[in-house]
């Protein structure tokens, strides 16, 4: 198979159209058999549930070429059972998990060529995702739903280089007590959007949200949970019902445990501990983890001791073992990555 004619080094992280995405409508209370296609538009009424409601979940994932030639998907049941949770939340229809993975091999199989090659730094992204597809006048849920998948090459996260983050600590709350913060829908993130983009005009790269209930714990970003190193090496992640279950923070958190024999849990975190930590990270599927070297609560500054220059040196461990798994220089737990065949 011949790869494209890409500049794999220089390629950002935005969109790229491929050659085949996988599209199954649900009507009549029964999801169709579904397929690939090539057309990469999608034609709905003005008055579509997910344009006037915002009835839509998603997610997000990455393919790999890994050192022995293999392109392999990782942990896409995970993703396929967090999908499921987000469209019951939201009143949509779970689409099957088994279907969910099959549609994923699928596409990134049918847009193989455009796989990234093993050491060229970039990736292909892969973004499931369903909505309300008929008229919606009343506020209701729709009746008719699409269900999709398309990839697209994406470069590495950081061009240049790995640089701690600077973050402040927001007034705005990403999530309400009791609402859709632990799900993956648009809604969740249409809301931080006036957030980052002020934090980016005050010159910070991120907001980090406190709990909605009584702003003192530690939730996660916009975009990404948090992770935190004790000053005698113990890994710390928030645990709160409003946060996104991130599948990259619970594989650090298992790396962590089992191959570098750290302690290692999940607990709810207030914030007046955060000056106490050594290191600290934002996971998600885009970076892994990007280390944060200052957070700012209005005017007052909580420096890391690894500094503001370099990752510390237990979130660089995780860091080289997960992506070490991810591209197979590392044997992988059984199951955690899905080959392509």
């Amino acid at each position: 198979m011949e790869k494209k004619d890409i500049d794999w080094g220089n390629l950002g992280f935005g969109y790229v159209k491929t050659d085949y995405r996988y599209v199954s409508n649900f009507k009549g209370g029964a999801w169709d058999e579904g397929g690939l296609i090539t057309d990469d538009t999608v034609t709905i009424s003005e008055c579509a549930c997910v344009l006037q409601y915002a009835q839509t979940v998603f997610e997000g994932m990455k393919a790999y070429t890994t050192e022995d030639g293999r392109i392999v998907t990782f942990r896409p049941d995970l993703n396929a059972e967090r999908m499921e949770n987000s469209a019951k939340r939201l009143e949509m229809p779970a689409f099957p998990r088994d279907r969910f993975v099959e549609a994923v091999v699928e596409t990134v199989k049918a847009n193989a060529a455009y796989v990234p090659p093993y050491g060229s730094g970039a990736t292909l992204y892969v973004r499931p995702f369903m909505f309300g597809s008929n008229a919606v006048i009343g506020v209701k849920p729709a009746e008719e739903y699409q269900f999709r998948v398309f990839t697209t090459p994406v470069g590495p996260y950081f061009k240049g280089g790995v640089k701690p983050l600077t973050i402040r600590v927001s007034d705005f709350d990403r999530a309400a007590p009791c609402g859709t913060g632990h799900i993956k829908a648009g809604l969740n993130y249409a809301m931080s959007l006036h957030a980052i983009v002020d934090a980016h005009k005050n010159g910070f790269d991120e907001n980090m949200y406190l709990d909605p209930k009584t702003r003192t714990k530690v939730e996660e970003t916009g975009g990404a949970n948090f992770l935190f190193v004790t000053k005698d090496g113990k890994v710390v992640t928030p645990k709160s019902d409003s946060i996104l279950p991130s599948i990259t923070r619970r594989s650090l958190i298992y790396v962590a445990k089992e191959y570098l024999g750290l302690e290692a849990e999940e607990r709810e975190i207030y914030f007046d501990e955060v000056k106490d930590f050594a290191e600290c990270g934002l996971c998600g599927t885009a970076a892994v983890i990007s280390p944060v070297g200052k957070i700012v609560d209005h005017g007052k500054e909580i420096c890391f001791p690894s500094g503001m220059t370099e990752m510390g040196p237990i979130t660089k461990k995780l860091y080289d073992t997960l992506t070490g798994i991810q591209m197979g220089r590392i044997e992988a737990p059984k199951g955690w990555l899905q080959v392509i065949e």
